[in-house]
């Protein structure tokens, strides 16, 4: 039995399912809360729902008794930690929702799986926010992070700090997955490629913070499940205390301005830009001098999915349920990977020659309406 807590969300729905396809058994714990649509969420669930193996419970990790409860009841022996209170700005508004959540709720958690005693490895969604303003390239586990630049970031950086305290004083095992800007189907409304194809859409401007000169490490949502799979199943590989850190993410980032470009082409239109200062709490970088070696491996094994984070597989497209104002098309190239949320009656062009554009560009939320 695995636990997989966040399991409405984007990633979380998604390792549900990957889980449920090799045949495990897994209970979901999800509050659906309101920080975007919880009919996105309530959607994402509906697609495990028939199978018999998956149970999804309602709850809040920030409820201890109700926690306990709920590994006393199903006694799952591993648990993928993905529930919590995202976003970086809103951090800065909402403070007290990322301390009940990523703080309150991450000890809940370690401390019901303490008492428990019968879990065998803990796996946690850290971030690559952790990083902060780091300029040093590649980033790499061993640097510094005790520099955040958002309380999120801070948040995440003390659930590594407290994992390892548990992994040391009461012999839990422990992975935290620091997680690179996740895209592809069923993704978040809040996020870039999602708010970006919608004003693209509805001929609204876009607006490009750090003005357009930055850049970020998209990863494809299989490639994420693939790694936390890969690091979930990996018992053994663990140094005296059994808590160890992966940077979970794509080798190469794209250009903000690159990004919003095949958006644009695969969407026929032209974008209107909006150029911003850099927000608060925000972590991209400006054209950095090297790129990031390929993902941490577990085990021997790369963090990536069997076709590897560069898809460069060709075929036709894979196309996800979308509602009755648009289609998701995924479209797979020999050097771009684009995935959007187009009208019906828009053209999907296959996006090649893109220079050093691989496994990445754009997701919409195939099922987020516009």
């Amino acid at each position: 039995m695995v636990l997989v807590t966040g399991s409405a969300g984007f990633i979380g729905q998604a390792v549900c399912a990957a889980l449920l396809a090799r045949g495990e058994r897994v209970v979901g714990l999800d509050n659906f809360n309101d920080y975007y649509d919880p009919q996105l969420k309530r959607d994402r669930v509906d697609r495990l729902a028939s199978n018999a193996h998956f149970n999804q419970i309602p709850g809040d990790i920030a409820d201890r008794v109700a926690v306990d409860a709920l590994l006393a009841h199903w006694r799952p022996r591993r648990i993928v930690h993905l529930a919590a209170q995202a976003g970086v700005r809103y951090s800065f508004e909402h403070p007290n929702a990322y301390v009940r959540s990523n703080l309150v709720g991450f000890v809940n958690l370690l401390e019901a799986a303490r008492h428990d005693g019968g879990v065998e490895h803990f796996v946690y969604a850290s971030s690559s926010s952790v990083y902060g303003a780091n300029p040093k390239q590649p980033f790499s586990t061993a640097d510094r992070v005790d520099d955040p630049i958002s309380l999120y970031a801070a948040t995440k950086r003390a659930n590594e700090l407290i994992a390892q305290v548990y992994a040391l004083q009461f012999g839990l095992k422990l992975t935290g997955l620091r997680y690179f800007t996740v895209y592809g189907p069923w993704g978040r409304p809040d996020m870039a490629p999602v708010k970006f194809a919608r004003a693209l859409l509805q001929d609204r401007p876009i607006e490009v913070y750090g003005h357009g000169d930055m850049q970020r490490d998209f990863t494809y949502i299989d490639d994420i499940v693939a790694g936390t799979l890969a690091a979930l199943d990996d018992l053994h590989h663990f140094g005296d205390v059994p808590h160890r850190l992966y940077n979970l993410g794509n080798s190469h980032p794209e250009a903000l301005r690159h990004f919003i470009d095949v958006l644009a082409r695969v969407a026929g239109r032209t974008p209107i830009l909006q150029m911003r200062p850099m927000q608060p709490g925000m972590c991209g970088r400006r054209r950095p001098t090297s790129r990031r070696p390929p993902a941490t491996s577990v085990g021997g094994r790369p963090l990536r999915s069997k076709k590897g984070c560069r898809r460069r597989s060709s075929g036709a497209a894979d196309t996800s349920a979308a509602g009755d104002r648009g289609v998701a098309r995924a479209m797979r190239g020999n050097y771009a990977f684009v995935l959007t949320f187009v009208p019906v009656t828009c053209p999907v062009e296959l996006i090649t020659g893109e220079a050093d554009c691989a496994d990445l560009l754009a997701s919409a939320g195939t099922h987020t309406r516009i």
